[in-house]
């Protein structure tokens, strides 16, 4: 015994189908009355089936809810259904562990929709498939797991089709539908006759289009399929053209903030090393210049805005060109704090941002220097023959951007003819030792600084033996961004 319920009229395509050697078919239409005719194997002769009619309710699939799939089960082997809005689909039921594609189909047909064989992905599993009459529900049913959207280009409400219409105004449906779904592909249908607006549709952001009169199931499938991978590739594009153009601006913010020093016709040797405290990430809030001025001073300075990220690096490459500016114009010490300071509370973007600034200016001779604490760690010093120390910092000033009208005393140093002078922030000496919460603190660090000069270490080789030793003792990355620098005389 064979169940067919028959809804609406076919349109060539499907009769010419339907003319096929099976015996049995279905088709669903989208709204009216079907009619269940109670049928036997053809005998040649007797009297027609009986009929009576039975209201046929616009369906929604469960557990494929939401999906505007019918699936009927008979004994009969599966056999092509007609979806009323959009294309339809009689599968074998698919495996427990099977995740089939999910087709997402936008077309009003009042004639009845389209009707194709079985649609199956490569891996043999049927295309599961959601109708849609209009972009409203469309929009309803476009959750995650849709693949693939299939979109009528004679949707009503899609846009007029007369010579003087704008492509714009001619694919309105599909501009809209790349504005719901910018991350599914899209396919869209439409009459042999109409290729140019299907070539438009594809050059505005379609995978690609298919004819009517040419649908069936293995063409669609193979469309759908190619339009998903193609997609992917697209989207894996953008990614790709997006991380260039962000490692591009990572490296002019890396120049911002790691310069390369103005220390010509100076006998100071320079070294510096940078890591971003953050996993991943290029940049952090830390920031060091050097730059030698007409009259043969050697100004050196380090900084650390608080925090980390882009923000925080984009007000550090402010400050350090604001300094070298500054600097170069002839200010030093106090007012030349005062400035910054002033700087960056115009520049950060919140009140509870600070800053905190070492700097020093070495004499001509190079014997002696100027050093200017802003809430900042005090540079270390190592001169030949004597243990390494950090260099007074009492009377130090608070970080820039705490107290407005704030003050930062200059204190005169002697580094002497032959030294060392390394400059830090304070990701070097945060780090914990170990699995406890003790940290290496300051004096931790200057007895790390004591056991690499003993191994005979200086310049690069000193910086980076410390940076990765920071490392070791805290058991892996720095929490905090890290730079250090090294400006190293030797007399004679």
């Amino acid at each position: 015994m064979t169940f067919v319920i028959q809804r609406g009229r076919f349109s060539p395509a499907i009769t010419a189908y339907a003319r096929g050697p099976a015996p049995e078919r279905h088709s669903i239409r989208r709204a009216g009355t079907a009619r269940v005719c109670r049928t036997s194997a053809p005998s040649g002769g007797g009297k027609e089936p009986e009929t009576m009619p039975v209201p046929v309710p616009r369906q929604r699939d469960t557990p494929a809810t939401e999906s505007g799939q019918a699936v009927l089960h008979t004994v009969a082997p599966p056999a092509p259904v007609a979806l009323g809005a959009g294309v339809a689909l009689a599968t074998p039921p698919t495996t427990p562990h099977a995740t089939p594609l999910t087709l997402l189909v936008i077309e009003d047909d009042p004639a009845g929709g389209l009707t194709v064989p079985e649609i199956l992905d490569a891996d043999g599993h049927r295309i599961r498939l959601r109708t849609a009459r209009n972009l409203t529900e469309a929009e309803r049913l476009l959750t995650p797991d849709v693949h693939c959207i299939l979109l009528d280009l004679d949707l009503p409400g899609s846009g007029p089709r007369t010579a003087t219409a704008t492509a714009v105004e001619q694919l309105s449906a599909l501009h809209q539908v790349l504005r719901l779904a910018p991350r599914h592909a899209v396919l869209v249908l439409t009459g042999e006759d109409d290729v140019e607006r299907a070539a438009e549709a594809v050059r505005v952001g379609a995978q690609d289009f298919l004819f009517r009169d040419e649908l069936d199931g293995r063409l669609l499938s193979r469309a759908i399929r190619y339009a998903v991978e193609r997609k992917r590739a697209d989207i894996a594009q953008y990614k790709l053209a997006e991380s260039k153009l962000r490692a591009q601006e990572n490296a002019r913010l890396e120049r911002g903030l790691l310069p390369t020093p103005l220390l010509e016709g100076s006998d100071l040797r320079f070294a510096a090393r940078y890591r971003p405290g953050r996993s991943r990430a290029l940049l952090g809030g830390d920031f060091y210049d050097a730059v030698r001025t007409p009259d043969g001073t050697v100004h050196a300075m380090i900084g650390d805005v608080c925090g980390h990220g882009p923000d925080e690096a984009a007000l550090g490459v402010e400050l350090r060109i604001a300094w070298r500016a500054l600097t170069l114009a002839g200010l030093c010490g106090d007012d030349l704090l005062a400035t910054l300071q002033e700087v960056l509370e115009v520049e950060r973007p919140c009140e509870e941002i600070f800053a905190t600034l070492c700097t020093v200016d070495i004499a001509p001779d190079g014997r002696r220097a100027g050093l200017c604490l802003a809430g900042h760690p005090a540079p270390l010093i190592s001169r030949p023959g004597r243990r390494a120390q950090l260099l007074p910092y009492e009377n130090s000033g608070p970080a820039l951007g705490l107290l407005p009208r704030a003050r930062w005393p200059r204190r005169q140093v002697e580094l002497g003819g032959t030294w060392s002078l390394m400059l830090y922030t304070d990701g070097l000496i945060e780090g914990r030792i170990g699995e406890g919460r003790e940290r290496l603190g300051q004096d931790g660090m200057v007895e790390m600084i004591n056991q690499h000069l003993d191994r005979g270490l200086s310049g690069e080789g000193l910086l980076e033996a410390s940076v990765t030793e920071a490392r070791r003792l805290n058991g892996g990355e720095l929490t905090d961004d890290v730079a250090v620098v090294l400006l190293s005389r030797a007399e004679g």
